[in-house]
Order: C-alpha cells, then structure tokens, then sequence
C-alpha cells in the first residue's frame, strides 16, 4: 500500500472510529459508511472516480480486519447531479439507511445542500 492510500484507509478508519459504536452492537455486524457522489448527470464525469476510491479503499480497509473488528459495508447513492437531491439522499443515508458516516458531497453546493 503506497503513502496516499494509506493516508485515505488511515482518515476512514479514524472518522468511523470517533463516530462511535450503537450501544447494541455486535463484533459481527458491519459498520455501513455512505457514500454520496453524483453518478450520472454532469458532475458523474468527476464524481463517479471519487466513488471508485472510496470503494477501493473500503475493501483495502476490510481487507486489512475492517474497523475494531468490524467490515464496513459502503451504501452508494445517486444524487444525479441535483444539488436539492443531495439533501434528500443525505436524509435517506442516515435515517433510513443508518450509516455511522457520509462520505461525498464534493463541490460547495452540494454539501451547502446537506
């Protein structure tokens, strides 16, 4: 694993890890990370590769024993390149979803919309 990918594994495993566990979780279950990037519309050209990092270095992460034990299981959305749909798909991540961390939202509009 070279220095960058390493430093990418290293800032996941950390933001997971200072999110905390649920008091009920077990060692077995899978922490769930979302994942928010624009997969189509005009944004999709830059974002889909965000998105491609972000899985790889899930699976290096897994690959690796996963966080205190746990895999992370990504969630990807499609916000589709609509800064209102980033809000909404936001909510659907975290209420519905249950991730422990929303990774995404890589231009100023969209993460002023969430």
């Amino acid at each position: 694993m070279n220095r960058r990918n390493f430093v990418k594994a290293l800032t996941l495993s950390a933001s997971i890890a200072a999110i905390g566990l649920p008091a009920g979780a077990h060692a077995a279950d899978t922490i769930k990370v979302g994942i928010l990037h624009s997969l189509s519309g005009t944004m999709a050209i830059s974002e889909t590769a965000l998105k491609n990092v972000a899985l790889m270095t899930i699976e290096e992460i897994n690959a690796g024993g996963g966080v205190l034990g746990r895999k992370l299981e990504p969630v990807v959305v499609d916000p589709a390149s609509n800064w209102p749909l980033f809000a909404e798909r936001a909510r659907q991540l975290l209420a519905q979803d249950k991730v422990a961390a929303v990774f995404g939202c890589w231009t100023s509009v969209s993460r002023k919309s969430v």
